[in-house]
């Protein structure tokens, strides 16, 4: 695994391309604590998700799953991928994935839980446990809320590959561009969010995940809270004030007035 920063950006790159970057329990281990290193700096405002090679990532290392390892360390393995597919949810920032290659089962899955996803025409995703006798139930989570249900049943089922245009089509990816656009297009999407208010962007990101687990007129009510304690943050009036006077905002990422009482 390793790590790169960039201004207002941080990435991440799967560096094991020998072992089809697995996410065994020490890669998974990794990306957690890449995931959450500076979470909370005001400086980071967007992640990028990438591999090296021919395949994004192959998934868990089966070699961790045999019974000579036993339901414990099984338990341990899909608690952690739980917790960092839940934590590129709950970062304060958005994380985007980079896909160049074949991306299956927990790879797939990671993709399946960024934010946003721009992969190379080249790519591929599929969730073929099922062809080994271990169905991608893991997967499916993350899988049944980016894609339709009966298209996530049938990669399920079937552990069919689907093309790059056919996972953008479905909504598993934002676009699909050609493998040689791939790094410009992804990092100019990075660098547009990394040029907007931090705040204003976590604090949107958190109530659009909120609101979709809710009925309409609960989604409604979170929604329309959100819009209030947006325009309450410095950056929700500097906007807004820059387009009434027709000039260019100048963000202060900060979550409170200066002018803010203290506690």
């Amino acid at each position: 695994m390793r790590r790169r920063r960039g201004i207002g950006s941080q990435s991440i790159v799967l560096s094991n391309p020998k072992k089809r970057n697995a996410l065994s329990l020490a890669m998974l281990k990794s990306l957690q604590k890449d995931i959450l290193h500076e979470a909370e700096s005001q400086d980071l405002k967007v992640i990028v998700i990438s591999a090296e090679g021919p395949v994004f990532s192959s998934g868990h290392d089966l070699k961790e799953l045999t019974d000579e390892q036993g339901p414990d360390y099984h338990a341990e393995v899909f608690r952690t991928c739980s917790e960092v597919m839940m934590m590129i949810q709950n970062h304060p920032v958005p994380v985007i994935a980079m896909v160049n290659g074949l991306a299956t089962a927990a790879g797939c899955q990671l993709v399946a839980s960024c934010d946003i996803a721009v992969a190379s025409d080249k790519s591929s995703f599929a969730t073929p446990g099922v062809n080994i006798g271990l169905f991608c139930s893991t997967p499916g989570v993350a899988l049944g809320r980016a894609v339709p249900r009966k298209v996530a049943l049938e990669m399920l089922f079937t552990g069919e590959a689907m093309s790059a245009q056919e996972a953008l089509l479905h909504g598993l990816l934002s676009r699909v561009v050609p493998e040689e656009q791939l790094e410009e297009e992804t990092m100019r999407i990075a660098r547009k969010v990394a040029s907007l208010s931090r705040p204003v962007v976590s604090l949107g990101k958190a109530a659009f995940y909120r609101q979709l687990a809710q009925d309409l007129r609960t989604a409604y009510h979170l929604a329309s809270q959100t819009m209030v304690d947006n325009l309450g943050l410095p950056d929700g009036q500097e906007g807004i004030k820059a387009f009434l006077q027709k000039r260019k905002p100048i963000w202060s990422h900060r979550v409170a007035s200066s002018e803010d009482p203290g506690p």
